[in-house]
């Protein structure tokens, strides 16, 4: 089958041929339908040679969305059967910690102790005409749902969402939002904020083409991320600042802009890897402000976000390529030139 593999330290992915995968036991095979295309991918491919953490060459592909093709032994009474369409939940676990227990293996305790790696980001990825994935509580029916526009949400959809969930209480009428990067996530999560609260939503971008785009989803003020976005955003609140921030590029002037336009008792949520740091202590920022850096979303939130999307309250822009244009799909993304959320489609 054909697969994109970033194979060498510094190189740009490639497409090639590899053997057809069989599932073992307790595993599923899965026959890819799309898959999508992150910047987290870029920043993997970024990383030197003495801090790579996986082995080469790997698969792409931590999004995810296909038909059941074949259940390994001892999958039986699991729900699933073949033919099924089904959406991969990535951040795999160890399935027994107490994260894991609650379901919130993005933060399970023994994955890096045991080797569990997310596919693509250290097991083989979705970016292939067939994959393997580890369990079968990993995979989430998505009925009728389109793949195409259904894989991003199992990352660009429910990482902003378990960013904006912990967030809810503060979210409230009279409440202020920023957005910052309106991309692949952040043009979600303007939808998801939309669709969650009644909250005022400011979202900042660097191009106006994004900016647009944000206004299209539902953003009720779009602001050029500069050295003057801060200030405006007080001018918006009337000197007082958001209550929450999310913050979906994670630069240092990103990262900057946030803390410098949170309100007294809000929430600053990193969740872009940029490589920003923002300072936390007595006096740096306002009073009660909480900064912080989640990773992905749980095994539930992703049903939930599935059941929005069956709602209708949340779309994804999305741009297609072939697996053999996947190359070509992260030179745009690594350009900026992705207005949404590129997807790969094996199967054409």
């Amino acid at each position: 089958m054909k697969a994109v593999q970033y194979r060498e330290i510094g190189a740009a992915p490639e497409v090639v041929t590899v053997p057809d995968p069989e599932p073992g036991p307790g595993q599923v095979l899965l026959k890819v339908t799309a898959a999508g295309v992150c910047h987290s991918d870029i920043a993997v491919m970024s990383w030197p040679a003495d801090q790579f953490p996986y082995p080469l060459p790997l698969t792409l592909g931590h999004e995810g969305v296909g038909t059941i093709a074949a259940l390994g032994d001892g999958v039986s009474g699991s729900g699933l059967e073949t033919g099924q369409s089904v959406a991969v939940y990535g951040p795999w676990g160890c399935g027994t910690c107490v994260k894991c227990a609650e379901g919130k293996e993005n933060y399970c305790l023994r994955a890096a102790e045991l080797g569990i790696n997310p596919p693509g980001l250290g097991s083989p990825g979705a970016m292939a005409e067939y994959m393997i994935v580890d369990d079968p509580r990993h995979l989430v029916p998505i009925g009728d749902l389109d793949p195409v526009r259904t894989v991003p949400l199992t990352d660009a959809g429910l990482t902003p969402y378990h960013a904006i969930k912990r967030s809810l209480p503060k979210l409230v009428p009279g409440a202020t939002v920023v957005v910052i990067g309106t991309g692949g996530l952040g043009h979600v999560a303007i939808q998801l904020l939309r669709a969650l609260t009644s909250a005022r939503v400011i979202a900042l971008d660097v191009t106006e083409e994004k900016l647009a785009l944000a206004r299209t989803v539902g953003a009720h003020e779009a602001v050029l991320s500069d050295e003057y976005a801060a200030d405006r955003i007080r001018e918006l609140t009337g000197g007082t600042g958001a209550q929450v921030v999310l913050d979906f590029v994670g630069a240092q002037p990103t990262v900057a802009t946030a803390g410098a336009a949170a309100a007294i008792d809000s929430d600053v949520t990193i969740v872009g890897i940029g490589g920003g740091a923002l300072p936390v202590g007595f006096g740096v920022l306002p009073f009660n402000t909480t900064v912080t850096a989640p990773y992905w979303g749980s095994r539930s939130e992703l049903a939930e976000v599935l059941d929005l999307a069956h709602a209708g309250a949340v779309d994804v822009h999305v741009e297609t390529y072939t697996l053999d244009e996947a190359p070509l799909a992260y030179e745009r993304l690594h350009a900026g030139k992705i207005n949404g959320r590129a997807v790969i489609l094996p199967q054409s």
